[in-house]
C-alpha cells in the first residue's frame, strides 16, 4: 500500500478509468496510456509468491510465537521485568500485524492481485494499524537500547520505576497513534482497468494518496517521519550500543574476578551481541524502504518510467515487514524460555483435569523451581 500524491488532470474526462489514472500519476508525469501493467509479466508472479511466502511467514512466526510471549509474560509475575515489559510492547504491535492485517494483505497481494474488496473502512484501518505497528516497534527498540545503557554504563545510578516505565509504555504508543493519523486520512480506494473497460474488469487500489496541492505537506510530513521514526532512533540506538561495548570489551574489571564475575560478564556481552544484532536486522530491513520512498517522491523522474518499479517496492515493503519476524525470533525464542513456560501451563491444565485432588496453586508450586531463563542474567539484562 504505497503513499505518493496525486496530479489531478482537468482535461481528462471525469469518469472513474481517468479518475484512478489522475491518482497513479503520482506526479510523475507519465500520460495515463503509458502507465504499465504491474500485474502482468514474469516479475509480478516471482513477486506474488515472495509476498505470499513473507507474509505467511509473518502469520505464523510472530502469532504464534509473540502470542506465547504475552501469555507466559501474563501467567508469571516473575517475567514481568522492565526489560520484558519493553518487550511486550514489541510483541504485541506485532501480533497485531500478523493477525488481524497480514490476512487482508495476502488477500489484496497475493489472492486478488492488487485488487482491494473489503471497503475504504477496513483499507485505511489495515494501513493505519501497520504504519502504527512499525513507529511503535521503533520506540520500543529505542526504549530497550536506552535501559541497557542506564543499566550496563551507568549500573550505580537508580533504576527505572515502574510507574516511570508505564509513562515511558503509554509514550512508546501514543506518539505512533498521532503521527500515524494521515495515513488513514489520506487512504483512498481507487478503480483501475484490469484487461477491460467494463466495471466489472477493474480491480480497487487500496493506497495512501495525498492530493497535488498538499504535495509541500507530505514531504515535510514524510522527512518529520523519517527523522522522528528511523534516522533519530538508529543514532541513539548506535551511540547506546557504542557506549555498552566499551563497557563490556575494553574496560577493565577491578578486582579479582571469580568465575560467577566471568559468567555473568560473558551473559552480559552475548545479550549485547544479540541486541546489536538486532539493531543491525532492523536498518538493513528499514533502509531500503525508507530509500526507495524518497526516490519515489523526491525523484520520481528515476523510476516513473520503470515497469517493474511498485513490483520492486511491494518486495521492498515485505522485506521490511519481515524484520518483524526477527525481532519475534531473537527476543521471544531465543532471550526467553517461553517454549518451556508453554509447557509449564500445557502440564498445569492437564494436572488438573486428571488429577482432581490437586490444585493449580499447589501444582504451580511445585514447578515453580524452573528458571526463568537458561541464563537469568540474560533476560533481566543487569
Amino acid at each position: 500500500m504505497v503513499a505518493a500524491y496525486t496530479e489531478i488532470q482537468d482535461t481528462l474526462p471525469a469518469v472513474k478509468l481517468d479518475h484512478y489514472m489522475d491518482h497513479y500519476d503520482m506526479d510523475y508525469g507519465i500520460p495515463p496510456d503509458e502507465i504499465p501493467d504491474t500485474t502482468q509479466g514474469q516479475a509480478f508472479f516471482v513477486a506474488t509468491i515472495v509476498i505470499g511466502v513473507v507474509l505467511v511467514c509473518i502469520m505464523l512466526v510472530c502469532g504464534m510465537g509473540n502470542f506465547i510471549f504475552i501469555a507466559t509474560l501474563t501467567r508469571y509475575k516473575k517475567l514481568r521485568n522492565l526489560t520484558n515489559l519493553l518487550i511486550a510492547n514489541l510483541a504485541i504491535s506485532d501480533f497485531i500485524v500478523a493477525v488481524v492485517c497480514c490476512p487482508f494483505l495476502v488477500d489484496y497481494y497475493v489472492v486478488k492481485q492488487l485488487s482491494w474488496d473489503h471497503g475504504l473502512m477496513l483499507c485505511a484501518s489495515v494501513n493505519y494499524l501497520r504504519t502504527v505497528s512499525l513507529y511503535v516497534s521503533t520506540n520500543a527498540l529505542l526504549a530497550i537500547a536506552v535501559d541497557r545503557y542506564m543499566a550496563i554504563v551507568h549500573p550505580l545510578r537508580p533504576r527505572m520505576k515502574y510507574q516511570t516505565a508505564y509513562c515511558l509504555i503509554t509514550g512508546v504508543w501514543i506518539v505512533p497513534i498521532l503521527i500515524s493519523i494521515p495515513s488513514a486520512y489520506f487512504t483512498s480506494e481507487t478503480m483501475y482497468p484490469n484487461g477491460g473497460t467494463t466495471p466489472a474488469t477493474h480491480k480497487v487500489f487500496c493506497a495512501q494518496i495525498w492530493p497535488v496541492d498538499q504535495q509541500a505537506y507530505y514531504r515535510s510530513y514524510f522527512l518529520f517521519v523519517f527523522a522522528v521514526e528511523f534516522v533519530g532512533p538508529v543514532i541513539v540506538m548506535a551511540m547506546c550500543y557504542t557506549q555498552i561495548s566499551r563497557e563490556l570489551w575494553f574496560k577493565n574489571v577491578p578486582g579479582f574476578q571469580t568465575e560467577q564475575i566471568r559468567k555473568r560478564l560473558r551473559c552480559r556481552r552475548k545479550t549485547v551481541m544479540v541486541l546489536i544484532g538486532i539493531l543491525t536486522a532492523y536498518i538493513l530491513c528499514w533502509a531500503p524502504y525508507y530509500g526507495f520512498t524518497i526516490l519515489r517522491d523526491f525523484h520520481p523522474t528515476l523510476i516513473s518510467r520503470q515497469k517493474n518499479s511498485l513490483v520492486a517496492f511491494y518486495i521492498i515493503e515485505c522485506i521490511a515487514m519481515s524484520n518483524s519476524m526477527i525481532n519475534t525470533f531473537c527476543f521471544v525464542s531465543v532471550k526467553n524460555n517461553t517454549v518451556k513456560y508453554l509447557k509449564k501451563i500445557v502440564l498445569l491444565h492437564w494436572r488438573s483435569t486428571y488429577t482432581p485432588n490437586k490444585t493449580v496453586d499447589e501444582m504451580d508450586m511445585r514447578t515453580s523451581s524452573m528458571p526463568v531463563t537458561e541464563e537469568i542474567e540474560c533476560i533481566q539484562l543487569r
